[in-house]
């Protein structure tokens, strides 16, 4: 565990270019257990989930070089479906492996996922359809156990489109016997890129993208090169970063398709920005309220990056209303923003925020992720130093943070 110190008061200026996202690193990276043999993974960033998948995969077999951020994985030698030796639990898309392994090895049986605490991530969804594929799913002590003697298509209907489900589900119904329809799928660029490395490997998958993904079961895929796509969600947030300080900033290897919920918000609170092969903001000395924001499955404005908006909008000129609709407990950061000096008022999944004159440097903690990244960027504008205490938490989600941020201008160390 370790802490940040910011020397706040330094403006953002200068340019960055995005690194792989992690939110398609993780599950592409778990595809490659589809296929025995040698898969390459160009553009993969270098985080704490990333390595947690790594010593998991090595565990039941695979060898794993990772260099440079190319990831290079020889699936040929799994030997072992049994994940229940302490390490899924420590992320999230692990319970991903169910759909991946399932298909090649009859059987799976893992512990339940982890993650930042930022509410109830239930996994019925993704259980709910790997049954509809004729997974037989039991569910005892805090493990799950999976078996399939054939994986057969279906027409499943999400209840909600859910990344991960979406997700574990094509994982499941390539390899199966017959056609799967996916409705109500989720959207996000993410799913596009597993799409995309799926169909490399030999998959016939198409839809992803829209509210419906079709998938043609094959007998075999095979190992696949490919390029992770820019991090969405760490570009919003240096994006953010220059808002919140007053500065301007260039964003290069940045897709401004999947980053347009953002790219209007930020406009609308008096941003000037650029969208052309890189993207260019400037920010204004002082930013204007922003009326209301509500996260929503992507297109809508991402969840991940509603912490990140609202250490923007403690500081604009007049009064915020938020609204998440995703998770139920992303506003652990506000405590923390309030010993800063922010005004900010929750009610339930509604957070009103009056914009003050300045943040003040204090002692604070990240609670989860996306949250210790607000109190970073709250620290670059606040007047004084600032303490973001279990910076572990950020670690997770952005790839030398400390060091982009101080090759901005920033005044920001790990102590």
């Amino acid at each position: 565990m370790g802490k940040y110190k910011i020397v706040g008061g330094k403006k953002i200026n200068g340019s960055i270019e995005i690194g792989g996202a992690k939110n398609a690193a993780l599950p592409i990276i778990i595809a490659t257990t589809l296929a025995k043999g040698v898969s390459i993974i160009h553009n993969c960033p270098y985080l704490e989930d990333i390595t947690i998948l790594i010593k998991i995969l090595s565990r039941i077999g695979c060898k794993i070089m990772y260099q440079d951020h190319t990831l290079v994985i020889d699936t040929s030698s799994i030997n072992s479906t049994d994940l229940t030796f302490g390490l899924c639990e420590k992320i999230r898309p692990s319970i991903l492996l169910i759909g991946a392994l399932i298909a090649n090895y009859s059987a799976v049986n893992i512990t339940y996922p982890g993650g930042c605490e930022i509410g109830p991530r239930p996994i019925d969804l993704h259980l709910k359809g790997l049954r509809a594929l004729n997974i037989n799913i039991k569910e005892s002590h805090g493990n799950i156990n999976a078996i399939a003697s054939k994986i057969k298509g279906n027409e499943i209907l999400l209840d909600y489109p859910s990344v991960g489900a979406t997700e574990n589900i094509m994982l499941a119904a390539c390899l199966a016997e017959g056609k799967t329809i996916i409705r109500n799928a989720a959207k996000e660029p993410e799913i596009i890129d597993l799409q995309n490395f799926l169909n490399l490997m030999g998959a016939d998958v198409n839809g992803a993208g829209t509210n419906s993904i079709y998938i043609s079961g094959v007998d075999r895929l095979n190992p696949a090169e490919y390029t992770i796509i820019p991090d969405r969600i760490a570009a919003g947030t240096y994006m953010i970063a220059a808002a919140i300080t007053g500065g301007e900033i260039i964003l290069k290897n940045v897709i401004s398709e999947h980053i347009q919920p953002i790219i209007a918000k930020l406009k609308e609170c008096g941003c000037s920005i650029n969208t052309n092969e890189n993207i260019y903001l400037k920010a204004p000395p002082r930013v204007k309220a922003l009326d209301i924001i509500r996260t929503l499955p992507y297109p809508g404005f991402p969840t991940d990056l509603q912490a990140p908006i609202m250490a923007l909008m403690s500081i604009a000129k007049g009064t915020t209303i938020i609204t998440e609709t995703v998770f139920e407990n992303r506003f652990n950061h506000v405590e923390e923003l309030k010993k800063m000096g922010a005004d900010i008022k929750v009610d339930g999944r509604i957070a009103v925020i009056r914009g003050v004159d300045c943040l003040y440097g204090s002692s604070v903690a990240a609670k989860d992720l996306r949250g210790g990244a607000a109190l970073v960027l709250a620290g670059l504008a606040a007047y004084g130093d600032t303490i973001v205490d279990k910076n572990e938490h950020i670690d997770r989600g952005y790839e030398c943070f400390d060091d982009n941020l101080r090759s901005l201008g920033a005044e920001i160390y790990k102590i």
